[in-house]
């Protein structure tokens, strides 16, 4: 009996940044309709301003914060039901967001066996730093990353006012990136169907 599965891809878009005046909103619009787009994809965006997590980690001696459960509630069903993720990250301190990092070190399994891309962007290093920073980090969950990157160096000016990507060349390097995701995301599930992971 075959474990290939034509049901839809979920795919998670994480967007990582909480500073005033971000860039994260626009840059996640644009991966996220270009993910939608995708007949085999459904996108859930999962913005860590609209659903911010608790700082104090549960256990480790420490008290747990108010409505710590509430919070967790809002985000953590949705990353166990994808199938795959984007992270769209800036580059800070040659590394990425703090937030981002406390929602990753939240969550274990919800990352097992499941492939993350990348959108990242900033200044003249367009946040590859932090993805590389990332990488290190999400194989230690047992996740699998994308060799494919899609960056925007100097992303102040890399969109225009429709939040469309001004370079061509952006979208297509975001449908090889997302193309690449899908591959492994249905490779990954199938294979899971027929042998539960083993972390």
């Amino acid at each position: 009996m075959s474990a290939v599965t034509t049901e839809t891809l979920r795919i998670a878009v994480i967007v990582g940044s909480t500073r005033d005046g971000r860039m994260a909103p626009t840059v996640a619009a644009w991966i996220a309709d270009l993910a939608a787009r995708r007949p085999d994809s459904t996108v859930d965006v999962v913005d860590l301003v609209e659903t911010p997590l608790p700082t104090v980690y549960p256990g480790f001696g420490q008290p747990e914060e108010p409505a710590a459960a509430e919070l967790l509630a809002a985000v953590s069903p949705r990353l166990a039901a994808a199938d795959a993720f984007v992270i769209v990250t800036p580059e800070y301190n040659h590394s990425f967001p703090a937030a981002l990092k406390n929602a990753i070190d939240l969550h274990g399994t919800e990352w097992h066996a499941k492939p993350i891309g990348f959108v990242s962007y900033g200044g003249l290093s367009g946040g590859l730093r932090a993805v590389e920073a990332l990488r290190v980090v999400l194989a230690e969950l047992h996740a699998v990353t994308i060799r494919e990157t899609v960056s925007f160096h100097g992303v102040w000016d890399k969109f225009d006012a429709d939040g469309k990507a001004v370079d061509p060349a952006s979208d297509a390097a975001a449908r090889t990136m997302l193309d690449q995701l899908a591959w492994f995301a249905h490779a990954l599930r199938d294979a899971k169907a027929v042998r539960p992971y083993a972390a």
